[in-house]
């Protein structure tokens, strides 16, 4: 059986980069709260009730896990309507503008008390911009709730409701390919007409086409079906067939010329009933090569509501565990109407359907208002040595970014004195950007800055404090770039009183005093790491499996110029490699663990001066003093040259990277690891990645990989973390 809704993730997973904002109107009906559980990866949802009310429903659903539901009802906007007098006034404000068709009142009081239903709420806040999709039918009657829909949201001329079923096993094979079918009704419409019914045609065929993937259905073949007129075929329902049939090429070309992929779409037109359901019955209606669709039709268009009610509800009555669920076209995806007998599955699959629609189409990028979700305006600052990487976001969604490269005679003024002394010139390049790219100080809700080598901390966003600041100046814990970005924020926010962040700076540590202890009494590890990409990366992939980062065990492989593995178990970062002064695997630029007597040995030969030690450890080390290269493509490229040496470190390289992941097993004390996660530049190889999954795939996990850094993104994450109330900023002068 085709699975329909594994088909429909990937495809909105390939498309997204935001997630639109979903009003479900019935949010204490079972089903749609068992549905609203596995799509918060997809959409911000807002319940239209309480959330005591909806979790009270949810704690009814034993089928779910408690950290999903947690996951889902944490990150929803939940509306009272009486609690929001102020975007009720202004929606009945908008029910009084409707044009004289769509207007049910004309008087204010009326539009108000109509509004209350939080049908109509919803409907009239998606027409305004709150929101991008409204989802109800469950338990409200057509008449309050479809109809309304239709006649407030609907854009085209032509609406088409769409029938999707994915039939089971047992149904007759042969019929229908992949046992996928879809039927068109036309009944959503007052009158038809042959223009209709030819849109309505080529519409839902358009419907398969958005939703079904290619290479289960390679061409949609519909068909709009005849039926005899009082015993013959003539009469006016055949002439509307026979004119809408004409018209069907100039039709499908016109949504051809909207989207290439919809040249898949072959459409016959005056198809019998019988021949469209059954190739049997297509064997005795040969009308020759031109009739070579006949008998493979996965689209069914009906000419009349009768016969297009009898075929769904047929369908349902009869394979009542087929995955079905409706599709409208011609309200540009803003509405999900639901029969009341609909399982949540069909609510789910309904809902995905919608967004991947909406994804589809390119023209969406946001929700045109942040009623429900605000979008806060968030400044992300990442100081380097030589640059200054500084971007935007408005809520999640990046506005720009740039890294600001500072010259060495920009630099001179600066040399032998603390990093710190550049904050001032530092502030004003970043000011500067801002103004370039049409920003102010006052369009900021809060900044978010690279943490720098402060006293060792548990992970998390910090508000910036005289403390933090004096530790930073004092520069006790060392003399690092990253030390100006909570000096930049600071210095930036004071003026309009902005919150001001870092977030899991380089010196998180959360790491158990045992495993800090050495061999050596006098020598204790260290804890210094990509933490800000680490937590990020775990954070990232708990989200994607719709729960939490403090409820899974991860371990995270940084692989950049240097690479840190980190034990990651339930919300605590309990081990890394010091990766910044040589511990763990070799990586392009260090050296990585090196056996001590041996590097005794070295130290105490004559051979290489301190400072070309500590080189080699950190800069000229591992692939560069191995093979003169830190570029992994390069080397890749000799491997597959044939080259000996490369294909030795490089398989050494692999090694070392498996060996330190599943070193990490005893960190979490028996319990299972969910996932290994590979990040940093190095990810972006597909055959590292695959090999490294090999090679570690006997600890029974798998592996997913995230390219790159997102440092800049993390950073702002964690600022919406706090001013969304999902955690508390945490004090960095209180003593843990």
């Amino acid at each position: 059986m085709f699975d329909i809704g594994n088909a429909l993730d990937k495809q909105i997973l390939k498309r997204q980069k935001n997630r639109p904002t979903v009003i479900l109107t019935e949010p204490l009906d079972p089903r749609i709260v068992e549905a609203s559980c596995y799509l918060s990866r997809f959409a911000r949802l807002v319940f239209m009730a309480s959330e005591k009310e909806v979790r009270e429903v949810a704690s009814t659903l034993e089928n779910i896990d408690d950290s999903r539901k947690e996951f889902t009802f944490t990150n929803a906007a939940y509306v009272e309507i009486e609690k929001h007098p102020e975007l009720l006034n202004k929606l009945a404000d908008a029910c009084l503008a409707l044009p004289d068709d769509k207007r049910k009142t004309t008087n204010k009081d009326d539009a108000l008390e109509l509004l209350k239903d939080p049908a109509l709420f919803g409907i009239m806040a998606v027409k305004e911009g709150h929101a991008d999709m409204v989802v109800g039918g469950l338990t409200h009657k057509p008449k309050e709730f479809f109809r309304p829909m239709l006649r407030v949201l609907q854009v085209s001329d032509t609406l088409c409701e769409v029938g999707i079923f994915v039939l089971p096993p047992d149904h007759p094979k042969g019929i229908f390919p992949h046992n996928i079918v879809i039927f068109g009704d036309v009944g959503v419409n007052a009158e038809m007409t042959p223009e209709k019914l030819a849109d309505i045609a080529v519409a839902t065929c358009a419907v398969a086409r958005d939703i079904i993937p290619q290479q289960e259905l390679p061409v949609i073949y519909g068909a709009i079906t005849s039926y005899s007129h009082k015993g013959s075929d003539e009469g006016p329902a055949a002439e509307l067939v026979h004119d809408a049939t004409e018209l069907l090429p100039e039709t499908l070309q016109q949504m051809i010329d909207r989207g290439s992929r919809y040249s898949s779409i072959h459409i016959e037109g005056e198809v019998k009933i019988s021949c469209a359901l059954s190739h049997r019955s297509a064997m005795y209606y040969d009308h020759g090569e031109e009739d070579q669709y006949t008998g493979r039709t996965n689209v069914i268009i009906t000419p009349n509501l009768d016969m297009g009610n009898l075929l769904y509800h047929l369908y349902s009555t009869r394979y009542p565990d087929a995955k079905k669920f409706p599709i409208i076209s011609g309200i540009r995806f803003r509405g999900v109407g639901m029969a009341m007998d609909s399982t949540s599955e069909d609510c789910l699959l309904a809902i995905k359907a919608n967004l991947l629609r909406l994804q589809r189409y390119g023209e969406w990028t946001r929700t045109e208002k942040d009623t429900f979700f605000p979008r806060h305006r968030i400044l992300a600052l990442n100081p380097g040595s030589t640059s200054t990487k500084m971007s935007v976001f408005e809520g999640d969604l990046k506005q720009f970014s740039i890294e600001l490269q500072h010259s060495a005679e920009e630099l001179k003024p600066f040399e032998g004195k603390p990093i710190t002394a550049q904050y001032e010139f530092r502030k004003e390049v970043v000011l500067n950007a801002l103004r370039e790219h049409g920003f102010k100080r006052t369009d900021l809700d809060a900044i978010s800055a690279r943490g720098g080598l402060v006293r060792p901390i548990p992970h998390g966003t910090y508000a910036i404090d005289q403390q933090m600041l004096d530790d930073l100046l004092d520069g006790e814990r060392g003399d690092h770039a990253s030390n100006l970005g909570a000096l930049i924020a600071d210095e930036l926010a004071r003026e309009r009183n902005l919150p001001a962040f870092i977030t899991d700076p380089v010196v998180v540590d959360e790491v158990r005093p045992d495993m800090l202890i050495t061999g050596f009494k006098r020598i204790r590890r260290q804890v210094i790491s990509h933490a800000l990409n680490q937590i990020a990366t775990a954070r990232r992939y708990a989200e994607e499996s719709e729960t939490f980062y403090e409820k899974m065990n991860l371990i995270v492989c940084h692989m950049g110029g240097g690479v840190t593995v980190g034990a990651h178990c339930k919300g605590r970062y309990i081990d890394v490699n010091n990766g910044l002064n040589g511990e763990g695997p070799f990586s392009p630029q260090r050296s990585g663990s090196i056996p001590t007597g041996q590097l005794i040995d070295l130290c105490f030969s004559g051979d290489l001066t301190h400072a070309e030690l500590k080189q080699l450890n950190k800069g000229r080390g591992g692939l560069i003093d191995l093979l003169g290269t830190a570029d992994l493509r390069e080397v890749e490229q000799r491997v597959e040259d044939g080259d000996k040496e490369a294909t030795e470190v490089y398989d050494a390289m692999i090694y070392q990277l498996a060996k330190n992941i599943t070193g990490l097993l005893p960190a979490f004390s028996g319990e299972k690891v969910d996932q290994i996660l590979l990040t940093g530049g190095m990810a972006r190889s597909k055959q590292l990645v695959e090999r490294i999954a090999k090679a570690t795939s006997a600890m029974g996990c798998g592996v997913t990989a995230y390219p790159g850094e997102n440092e800049m993104h993390a950073l702002a994450k964690g600022a919406l973390r706090v001013l969304n109330k999902q955690e508390p900023a945490l004090n960095y002068s209180e003593k843990r």
